[in-house]
């Protein structure tokens, strides 16, 4: 029974990378490392710098074929305007499949507010990219005949075009944002499969930081909702970060809970059907030094069925330039 339960949750494991290996760029804590505009196109050119952001990840750390994550993203608005314009590359492996990707965003931003006082923005972007899938499937033969007429034992590649879409809205220290990502349906290398046809994902996010007069601490509590269209999952993070003004810049840590509302099925020992929703702890620290940015994450998987709970290593570096004269008079860190 276990060698069954071990073939039933490597299946499960090997469905979970061909599916999340074509939903485009992935999403993880990496957008409260001062990233916001990795997942919302309105973000480019929201704050008063200009800002260049590259994140690393490494999952299962130490074995072969682990999923593995690059990006670099940059933003900025254009001289005086109330235009912005970004840019994002990420390289992703998952197993046999990668992908790697590029978009180019617009953004604007009306003002409602006269000064940098009273904070009151309301932002739009338009992110438009590429995304060129692969699937490995050289091994898959070994020299043996398989009668599967779709595996060809070759390197499938697809190059697709997708759009995302979205908003936010910033008064003083609260923030809200919205944004729909591959509005245009996408084949990847799996265009038979409907379920990799639709990568339609829905993001709503929001947060408020909160800080006494006089002090130099701020604590901002935030959430993310996902939602899948194709495969109808709903995921939710729960964050809360704190923040330490310091003389050269600022110092901060968060703990980021990661849940699926929505269960998996397996099977036991003994031979009955079970199921869990994905369970992640993630903790994070960083460092603002003058204009650069340094944030390390871990993530914990908390599941009993599980390929292995940790080995989920994230770095992320920063640099900020161009920035404007005068800051906003408010603890809003994803602007100031």
């Amino acid at each position: 029974m276990k060698l069954k339960l071990f073939i039933v949750t490597f299946v499960a494991l090997l469905s979970a990378q061909v599916i999340y290996a074509q939903e485009g760029m992935p999403i993880y804590a990496d957008y409260l490392s001062d990233n916001y505009y990795l997942i919302h196109p309105s973000m480019a050119g929201a704050a008063n710098c200009a800002k260049i952001r590259v994140t690393a990840r490494q999952q299962w750390f130490g074995h072969e074929d682990a999923p593995k994550l690059l990006t670099l993203s940059v933003n900025s608005k254009l001289g005086e305007s109330q235009s912005a314009i970004g840019g994002i590359v990420y390289a992703d492996k998952n197993g046999y499949h990668s992908q790697k990707g590029g978009y180019l965003t617009y953004a604007h931003h009306l003002m409602f507010s006269r000064s940098a006082t009273d904070l009151n923005m309301l932002s739009f972007g338009l992110s438009a990219g590429f995304i060129q899938y692969q699937l490995d499937e050289s091994e898959f033969l070994n020299d043996i005949p398989v009668l599967d007429p779709n595996i060809d034992g070759i390197v499938q590649s697809d190059t697709n075009f997708n759009l995302d879409f979205g908003f936010s809205y910033h008064y003083l220290d609260f923030y809200a944002h919205a944004t729909v990502k591959n509005l245009l349906n996408n084949s990847g290398v799996n265009n038979d499969l409907q379920i990799t046809s639709n990568l339609r994902r829905f993001l709503l996010s929001a947060g408020y930081v909160y800080n006494k007069f006089g002090s130099s601490w701020a604590f901002e509590p935030s959430v993310l909702y996902q939602y899948k269209s194709g495969t109808k999952e709903s995921i939710i993070d729960i964050n809360a970060k704190a923040y330490k003004s310091m003389d050269f810049g600022q110092f901060w840590a968060g703990l980021s809970y990661r849940q699926s509302l929505d269960g998996a099925e397996y099977l036991t020992d003994s031979g009955g059907v079970n199921s869990q929703k994905l369970n992640q702890i993630t903790p994070i620290v960083g460092v603002n030094y003058n204009q650069f940015m340094f944030a390390y994450t871990y993530t914990y998987q908390t599941n009993d069925v599980v390929f292995t709970n940790g080995g989920f290593h994230q770095l992320s570096l920063g640099y900020n330039f161009n920035c404007a004269p005068k800051r906003y008079e408010c603890h809003c860190p994803a602007v100031n």
